[in-house]
C-alpha cells in the first residue's frame, strides 16, 4: 500500500510541476506539410526527383520495348531455334530486371537522402528560431486536436528556410 501512496505521490507532483511549466511556459506548432510544400530546397529537389523519375520511366519502357521486339521475332522461329534463343531472352529480362530492382532502390535511396536532409535544416531552423524567441514547445500540427492560428509559426520558419537561416 505505500508503495502505491508513493507512485500516486510521485505522479501528482510531476503532474504539479508540468503544470507549472506549462503556465510558464509559451508554445507555437508547425505545419510541416506546407513547409515542405513551401521551402525552396523541398520544391528544386522535387523538379530533380521528377525529372530523374521521367528520365528512369522512359529508360524502362524503352527497354521493356525491346524485349518485347526480341521475343517477337523469337516467337517467330521454329521450335528448335525458340529453344536456342531462349536463354538469351531469360538472360535479357534478368538483367532488366536487376537493373530496374536497382534504379528503383537508387531513386528511393536518394529521396530519402534528401528527405532526412530536409528534415534536419527543418529542425535546425526550429530550433534556432525557438530558442531564439523563447518558445518551451514547439510542436507538429498532425498530433494536435485543435490549434489556435496565432500559436501557427509555419510562415515564419518557411521564410527562414528559404533565406538560409543561420544566426
Amino acid at each position: 500500500m505505500r508503495k502505491v501512496a508513493g507512485v500516486f505521490l510521485g505522479a501528482f507532483v510531476l503532474m504539479c510541476l508540468a503544470g507549472q511549466a506549462a503556465a510558464e511556459g509559451k508554445f507555437a506548432y508547425v505545419n510541416l506539410s506546407r513547409i515542405f510544400a513551401e521551402y525552396n530546397k523541398a520544391k528544386e529537389y522535387e523538379k530533380v526527383l521528377t525529372e530523374k523519375e521521367s528520365a528512369y520511366i522512359a529508360e524502362k519502357e524503352k527497354k521493356v520495348s525491346d524485349i518485347k521486339a526480341f521475343q517477337d521475332k523469337v516467337n517467330l522461329l521454329s521450335d528448335k531455334e525458340k529453344e536456342a534463343k531462349r536463354p538469351d531472352l531469360e538472360a535479357k529480362v534478368k538483367t532488366f530486371q536487376e537493373n530496374d530492382r536497382q534504379k528503383q532502390a537508387d531513386l528511393r535511396k536518394e529521396n530519402d537522402e534528401k528527405t532526412r536532409e530536409i528534415f534536419k535544416d527543418v529542425e535546425e531552423t526550429v530550433n534556432k528560431y525557438s530558442e531564439k524567441e523563447g518558445y518551451t514547445l514547439v510542436f507538429n500540427d498532425r498530433v494536435l486536436v485543435y490549434q489556435d492560428k496565432k500559436l501557427d509559426i509555419t510562415e515564419r520558419i518557411v521564410d527562414l528556410l528559404n533565406k538560409g537561416y543561420k544566426k
